[in-house]
């Protein structure tokens, strides 16, 4: 089966087939509606062959429809007819869990994306369970805003760092994994990784695309 993969983010979407062809990247921004979303990869990928889709959006998914509109993007995504608008299968996934389903090994995984916010998923022996971790409540705010883009800029590497590592055991505790992978652009900005984890790789989201097609998923 030949599958695109659209990795839709606040400063780029990125897509990539299955077949050797190389990634490529689409602005994005607060402009970034789904229509023109679509249009965009249409002429991007014009000389690609694909037979079906799989998306990784930034928010929330239920039955494979968007339930939430994006913080950083442009208006219009929630219930947004994909299958319509690509005339193509389409299957849709929260881009945290996306990434955790191309992460995953063996086992019980908690995946948690150290970006612009927190993204965070759990993989219990090939099954994903999205989540919404960023928002509980934490200190002063919520998670996001101590781990989070913003909370990195505001406190600085070595306080983010001992957040991270405190939120890290908190997780650990709580949800009991046989591993935690830490991804995102700022898992890069780790001073130590802490014990159980291990580093993902953005790149994995990819493979996460693929796997979407899987029969158990």
């Amino acid at each position: 089966m030949k599958i695109l993969v659209i990795d839709i983010g606040g400063s780029n979407v990125k897509v990539r087939v299955n077949n050797g062809e190389e990634r490529r990247k689409i602005p994005s921004g607060n402009f970034m509606t789904p229509d023109f979303m679509v249009k965009e990869v249409v002429r991007e990928t014009a000389d690609w062959d694909y037979e079906v889709i799989s998306i990784g959006y930034p928010g929330v998914i239920k039955n494979g429809k968007i339930t939430s509109e994006p913080a950083n993007l442009g208006g219009g995504w929630r219930n947004f007819d994909f299958e319509s608008a690509f005339d193509k299968p389409v299957k849709i996934m929260n881009d945290a869990a996306m990434q955790a389903l191309g992460s995953f090994e063996n086992g019980v995984m908690l995946f948690l994306g150290l970006g612009t916010g927190l993204g965070s998923a759990l993989v219990s022996h090939g099954h994903v369970v999205p989540m919404e971790l960023a928002h509980l409540s934490y200190k002063k705010g919520v998670f996001e805003d101590y781990v989070g883009k913003k909370g990195f800029k505001r406190l600085g590497l070595s306080k983010w760092n001992k957040h991270v590592n405190y939120i890290v055991r908190r997780f650990d505790a709580a949800f009991n994994p046989d591993e935690i992978v830490l991804g995102g652009g700022n898992s890069k900005h780790l001073s130590k990784v802490p014990d159980k984890c291990r580093l993902g790789n953005n790149h994995m989201a990819y493979e996460g695309g693929l796997r979407m097609w899987e029969k158990n998923q």
